[in-house]
């Protein structure tokens, strides 16, 4: 299956803030695994899918109220139960945070089961991308 991008985009608000009237870590978090569980629910049914951990997530820049902040994900690796999603936010056309986000394929129990989808990289982007969650 070839690689499919999703995109969300959030107003930031003053809700949204830190201490320092910027995005507040955790909110931009919660945004990137939200980004993430979209695109692996694009794939499998949402009821089945479970975050199971947040990769290196790395803010590169800061992001101010009023600012709108549009997070692309896709799934750029899988293994027999998971899902790896590769999320990267962007804001005036300025990389923000990106990171990889582990997601697993469940039964009604709640015990990992297969899924049957294999990811096939394409592009340099997505070979490289598909490399760097290997290492995760």
């Amino acid at each position: 299956m070839k690689m499919q991008s999703m995109t969300i985009h959030h107003l930031v608000k003053g809700e949204d803030l830190n201490h320092h009237r910027t995005l507040y870590a955790g909110r931009g978090a919660e945004w990137l695994v939200e980004a993430g569980f979209i695109a692996a629910s694009n794939l499998l049914p949402a009821e089945y899918v479970l975050c199971l951990k947040i990769h290196g997530m790395t803010f590169t820049r800061s992001v101010d109220p009023g600012e709108v902040i549009r997070y692309d994900s896709r799934i750029v690796l899988t293994g027999r139960s998971r899902l790896i999603a590769y999320v990267k936010a962007t804001t005036k056309g300025e990389q923000a945070v990106d990171g990889f986000i582990t997601f697993v394929y469940v039964d009604d129990e709640g015990k990992s089961r297969a899924h049957g989808i294999t990811i096939e990289a394409e592009t340099p982007e997505e070979i490289e991308l598909q490399e760097r969650a290997r290492q995760l």
